[in-house]
């Protein structure tokens, strides 16, 4: 049976493992220092400001990219329709070949 691990130090983002040679210097990666906490207040004049950038499209675009989509769904009923049709014939074609 597996022996379970036990929970050590998680490596830093960025950082690769580096094989070290017999004598050599060892190199570690300065820590970047915490980001500060961010206030409730702050963080939703954040998502104040990000939800003005947003760009919603005209009741036009949405009437257009709606009948696009109803098309292509369409065309897609119809072609996986044939080719099923196609399918059930060579496969009736093929069974009555052995009968």
């Amino acid at each position: 049976m597996a022996k379970a691990k036990s929970p050590g130090k998680r490596p830093q983002a960025g950082s690769k493992p580096q094989a070290v040679a017999a004598g050599a210097t060892v190199v570690v990666d300065p820590i970047e220092p915490k980001k500060p906490r961010t206030s409730p207040a702050q963080f939703f004049s954040q998502v104040r400001a990000e939800a003005r950038k947003i760009v919603w499209p005209t009741r036009k675009e949405t009437w257009i990219t709606s009948v696009m989509v109803f098309i292509m769904v369409a065309l897609a009923a119809a072609f996986f329709w044939i080719v099923d049709t196609l399918l059930s014939l060579v496969f009736q074609w093929v069974i009555g070949i052995g009968a």
